[in-house]
């Protein structure tokens, strides 16, 4: 008789050593609050605090629900080591937690055509300005100085500075609008 393809079936499970979904609840959400405050002490984050507590939940959840979670005789004691395993997990993989930043994403790759086009577009309107006025532009929108300082450099006083500047913009937008 051929027995290579046959298995041991698994040992028999004692009828009451799992832990059923409704009492998996129970014993969390009694924990729950000592958990978070735990979780909130080494974190020092709410929010990453309560992203553990349910990612901890979920964990062990799952297992409630397939049957696989052993009915615990310190039932905090297990849940607060599966969510400090969670937690040095997320300090060895950094990748994997989420990052907040204040800058925008990137946009799109063009091959730095719509950065052409916009120097295109600039040089094209610049070039319809008188020197004084593309001057102007140029040192005080493209270059960022002020009308003083701008003035110093072209030999100007101030006042003469802005007002090429605002009848330089004033040709551009309506150039634009055509």
């Amino acid at each position: 008789m051929d027995h290579s393809h046959t298995s041991c079936p698994p040992p028999p499970r004692e009828a009451d050593d799992g832990m059923s979904p409704k009492d998996f609840d129970a014993s969390f959400t009694a924990d729950m609050p000592r958990l978070r405050k735990r979780l909130l002490a080494l974190t020092g984050n709410p929010h990453d605090a309560d992203d553990l507590l349910q990612e901890t939940y979920l964990r062990l959840s799952r297992r409630a629900r397939a049957q696989s979670l052993t009915r615990q005789q310190h039932p905090y004691a297990y849940t607060c080591a599966v969510a400090l395993n969670l937690l040095r997990d997320s300090w060895q993989h950094p990748s994997r937690r989420e990052r907040t930043t204040d800058e925008l994403p990137e946009s799109g790759w063009d091959g730095g055509l719509a950065s052409y086009e916009a120097s295109a577009t600039a040089l094209s309107l610049l070039g319809m300005l008188s020197e004084k006025e593309a001057a102007a532009v140029i040192l005080v929108d493209l270059e960022g100085l002020t009308h003083d300082t701008a003035g110093e450099r072209l030999g100007a006083h101030r006042g003469t500075v802005q007002r090429n500047r605002l009848r330089g913009l004033a040709k551009m937008r309506a150039a634009l609008h055509n």
